[in-house]
């Protein structure tokens, strides 16, 4: 149950979700959401009931000590609302929680019930998957929707996706049925290097978010951590010539891909996007920054910890197509495949590189980047 206290009119409010688990490769978009409530500071007024959506086995309560008392904090999701200032003032109601273990139809119906009590305008919700995409390069970020007068408008790709789905994929057909406006937008994560946190992936999907909701989104620290995990990942690939061979072959792949969108339209929209983040005391960022998701790319000097150490090419950590993927378990993107292969916008695996998907129904290809590069085709869905 939503208990709502405290909750001021808002103003033009667009709820940001993320859910942690079979959807959040790297934790990329729990991190997101995370980031805007630490930024903005956030303050939570509402929780769902854990025992109505959790199974206990399967996502545990934690003990901690408060000044000497135990207490116990159960898994759920929380929500809180932030007011982003400006010229044209704004909130954002925050989503942040772990995917649930089970009735997901009551449980989106709770959270549509919640948004259309606060007049919410669109929903948008942050996924992230595991893909065949060189961790040298722009994170991919494709932004979806299942409504077609929403994809025509806002420039979003359609979602075509067939298979096993999660939270995220839910979620947005019940916001499309219940007729509220909703996108997904989804960071492919390098799968040779799935460990969270992946600071470059959650850098992307703000860039792509701010966008696409009209606002400066500060970053923080988030540009620097993003160059160490740069740094850090190009000294561990150089450490090893079969990764390194294999980040080359990525990396020729996602070029050849990108070719055709070397044109003088894509080339005017990144360089107008470019000016727009960089405009002084335009949005609640302050003076233009740089933001851009490539950013730390020509910046290699970071004495911040590195990633863990990704493995070989061959069999890796990807979603699974198992029984536990069809059920949307949280561990099936933790199941084995042969050959690093590109994880579907949706966490469902999928076979060939990047630049070998042409099937615009089954694959989420490469879509926007967070700092604003278009991949090919990008009706990758997410979500679902």
């Amino acid at each position: 149950m939503i208990e709502l206290e405290g909750v001021p009119e808002l103003i033009d409010p667009v709820m940001v979700a993320a859910f942690e688990g079979w959807n959040d490769a790297g934790d990329a978009a729990s991190t997101a959401v995370a980031h805007l409530d630490r930024e903005w500071k956030g303050e939570v007024f509402a929780a769902l009931d854990a025992e109505d959506y959790y199974d206990f086995q399967v996502n545990r309560p934690t003990v901690f000590l408060d000044n000497g008392v135990r207490k116990i904090t159960w898994p759920t999701t929380r929500l809180s609302v932030v007011r982003v200032g400006g010229d044209k003032p704004r909130d954002l109601v925050l989503v942040r929680g772990i995917e649930p273990s089970m009735r997901w139809r009551s449980f989106c119906n709770e959270l549509l019930a919640f948004a259309h009590e606060l007049g919410v305008e669109m929903v948008v919700i942050l996924g992230a998957l595991l893909g065949d995409t060189p961790h040298t390069r722009p994170v991919p970020v494709s932004g979806v929707t299942s409504d077609p007068d929403l994809a025509r408008t806002m420039d979003l790709e359609e979602t075509r996706y067939e298979g096993p789905t999660g939270i995220v994929g839910i979620l947005q057909e019940a916001c499309t049925h219940a007729g509220v406006p909703a996108v997904s937008l989804w960071a492919a994560v390098p799968h040779y290097v799935s460990q969270p946190p992946n600071p470059k992936a959650t850098l992307a999907l703000l860039n792509r978010l701010e966008d696409l909701i009209g606002l400066r989104i500060p970053l923080g620290e988030l540009p620097e951590d993003a160059r160490a995990w740069q740094v850090g990942v190009d000294q561990l690939a150089a450490e090893d010539s079969e990764v390194a061979e294999y980040v080359q072959t990525l990396e020729e792949a996602r070029d050849t891909a990108e070719l055709p969108e070397a044109s003088g339209e894509a080339i005017a929209r990144e360089f107008e996007r470019y000016l727009r983040r960089r405009e002084p005391g335009t949005g609640p960022g302050g003076p233009g920054v740089a933001t851009e998701g490539d950013a730390f790319l020509r910046d290699p000097g970071s004495g911040r910890t590195r990633p863990p150490k990704p493995t070989q090419p061959g069999p890796e950590s990807v979603p699974g197509a198992e029984a536990e993927a069809a059920e949307g378990s949280e561990d099936a993107r933790d199941a084995d495949a042969p050959g690093p292969s590109a994880g579907s916008a949706d966490g469902s695996p999928d076979t060939g590189t990047a630049a070998e998907d042409t099937d615009a129904g089954t694959e989420p290809s490469a879509g926007t980047d967070g700092d604003g590069d278009t991949d090919g085709d990008a009706d990758g869905e997410s979500g679902k």
